[in-house]
């Protein structure tokens, strides 16, 4: 009986292949016009996880079959994964082994850049050259 089974598990394996598994995009396929994950959507799935969720933004990550979602919990800016059947998510580093880098940490980078050129300078005390090439800006709580 059990062998039965097997054939007819192994038969059936092969009528339906793994390669049209939704993550894999293959012979033009695209995955994400088939998935689709946005904030509210995010939110609600996070949201009895995460404690005070707010949902930035939600992009597709670097690796297929995962959504890179921007949140903010706490005062404090993070990217957790969840997958494409929205079942599992993943909160850690993604990296790259080919490139040996840290593909969180980049973007979380990119992410949380300041332009220093919209600070509002028009009470501060300048001390050198205010026109110098190079300026280093000081913050401090006299407090």
């Amino acid at each position: 009986m059990l062998k039965k089974i097997i054939i007819i598990f192994l038969f059936f394996l092969c009528l339906f292949p793994l390669e049209n598994c939704f993550a894999f995009e293959e012979k033009g396929k695209d995955c994400s016009q088939c998935h689709k994950l946005n904030n509210e959507e995010a939110r609600e799935l996070l949201k009895d996880i995460i404690p005070n969720i707010k949902i930035l933004d939600v992009r597709l990550s670097p690796t297929k079959g995962l959504w890179e979602v921007y949140l903010e919990s706490g005062g404090r800016k993070g990217l957790v994964y969840v997958d494409f059947p929205k079942k599992h998510f993943i909160s850690g580093a993604l990296i790259s082994i080919a490139e040996k880098k840290n593909l969180t940490q980049e973007r979380l980078t990119e992410l949380n850049k300041v332009d220093v050129s919209q600070i509002p300078l028009e009470d501060t005390l300048v001390m050198g050259d205010p026109k110098a090439k190079i300026r280093i800006v000081v913050f401090d709580d006299p407090d």
